[in-house]
Order: structure tokens, then C-alpha cells, then sequence
């Protein structure tokens, strides 16, 4: 596959758009996968690498949001979304969930070539092992196996919660996270009391100094955010 052709998947389930956006895409120099949901989206991820997403909001079952916010948990892809619905309210839901773009329809395709060309020239084109791998001095993170190990390669066990918390700092290092936002994140009961809790029982797996974090820091009134190397 040529590594400068981008691949996209576009997951929608209007049968006829998602043709339709497969042809044009495909005319405008892409490659392109598609999904009519987010389940068939999901094995298509396991199946290819993609460059960029563009999800519909409203889809059967799973919703384009409720697949965005479980997508950004494992993976910092670009994704627009395209929806007919055009409110303010609408558009920051996405953006809020991580979109890094929002489109509603009707739309020209166009546009939609050129905000894809946009956003493809500001990811940074990262190495596929730095981008899935997070120095954490001692240890070493694995975003993809969800596995912590020490560098000797010893591994470190780490409970599901604290891999979604990896998992969500670590796609969005030195972005600041408030106990709130991780403890919605999260799910499953979490409280920003409990948040705390399991952020100084990582501490203590990560840091050297679990007192004086180095790489999971606390943001004074503002949060937590992680800082690999």
C-alpha cells in the first residue's frame, strides 16, 4: 500500500451516502474502508490501520457519539463527524466527545475533501511503535497490548481501570483531565473521590517517587495529566 495514500474509514448507515462517499473519496485519492455501524466499524479497525474516521452521529443501537467516546479511550485517530443535525448543542456534544471536526449535512463533498486534507497535514506523522509505546522512566506502557512492564521487560500488573486511565492520558499526554472528566470517562461507578484513589495506587506502580510524581502529575485545581518521556 502506498504510505503516502491516506485510509479512511467512513462509518455510516445510509447504504446510499456510504457508497456515494466511497466513490468520491476514492476518486479524491483516498483509500477507503467502510462500516455500516459501530460493531462493523470496530472489526474493521482490528482488520486495517486508518489515517482518519468520518463517523454519522445517528446510527442504530450505538450511536456515532457513544462509538466516539469509547474510539478516543484507545485511540487518538482524527475523526470527523457528519450528522443532520446542525444545532450548537449538537456540534459541541461531538466536539466535547473528541471529534476534530463536524459536518452537517447536507454537505458538499468537497468541503468535506478539503477539511480531510486539512486535518491529515496537522497529525503528526508519528512512528507506528512511538505512537503506541509511553516511556515512563522505569516502566514502559504498551497503549495497544495494555500492557505495563519494566524495561527489562518484567510485567507490572495493572488492573482494567487503571488501563483505561493509561489508555485515556496516555492518547492525550500533557492534556490536563479533571477528577470529573476521568470519573465520566470511565464509568462504572467511578466518583472523583474514587478517581484520586486510583490515581495514587498507579503512582505507585509508575513513579519512582510515588510522593513526587514525575510522569503522573497533579495539576493544582485543574486535575491530572501524564508526561512520558
Amino acid at each position: 500500500m502506498n504510505k503516502d495514500k491516506a485510509h479512511i474509514l467512513v462509518v455510516d448507515d445510509d447504504t446510499r451516502l456510504r457508497a456515494l462517499l466511497q466513490r468520491f473519496l476514492r476518486e479524491s485519492g483516498f483509500y477507503v474502508s467502510a462500516a455500516k455501524d459501530a460493531a462493523e466499524a470496530r472489526e474493521r479497525l482490528k482488520e486495517y490501520k486508518f489515517d482518519l474516521l468520518i463517523v454519522d452521529i445517528m446510527m442504530p443501537n450505538e450511536s456515532g457519539l457513544e462509538f466516539l467516546q469509547k474510539f478516543r479511550l484507545e485511540s487518538n485517530l482524527p475523526v470527523i463527524m457528519l450528522t443532520a443535525m446542525g444545532e450548537t448543542a449538537d456540534r459541541i456534544s461531538g466536539l466535547s466527545a473528541g471529534a476534530d471536526d463536524y459536518l452537517p449535512k447536507p454537505f458538499e463533498p468537497l468541503e468535506l475533501v478539503l477539511r480531510i486534507k486539512n486535518i491529515l497535514k496537522r497529525t503528526p506523522q508519528i512512528d507506528e511503535e512511538l505512537k503506541t509505546k509511553m516511556d515512563l522512566g522505569l516502566c514502559v506502557y504498551d497503549l495497544n497490548k495494555k500492557e505495563l512492564h519494566t524495561k527489562q521487560g518484567q510485567v507490572i500488573h495493572i488492573t482494567p481501570v487503571e488501563q483505561m486511565l493509561l489508555g485515556i492520558l496516555g492518547q492525550k499526554s500533557g492534556q490536563i483531565f479533571t477528577r470529573e472528566k476521568l470519573a465520566e470517562m470511565l464509568g462504572a461507578g467511578q466518583s472523583p473521590r474514587s478517581i484520586d484513589v486510583q490515581i495514587t495506587r498507579l503512582r505507585k506502580k509508575i513513579e519512582k517517587d510515588s510522593k513526587n510524581p514525575r510522569y503522573l502529575q497533579t495539576v493544582r485545581g485543574k486535575g491530572y495529566m501524564l508526561l512520558p518521556e
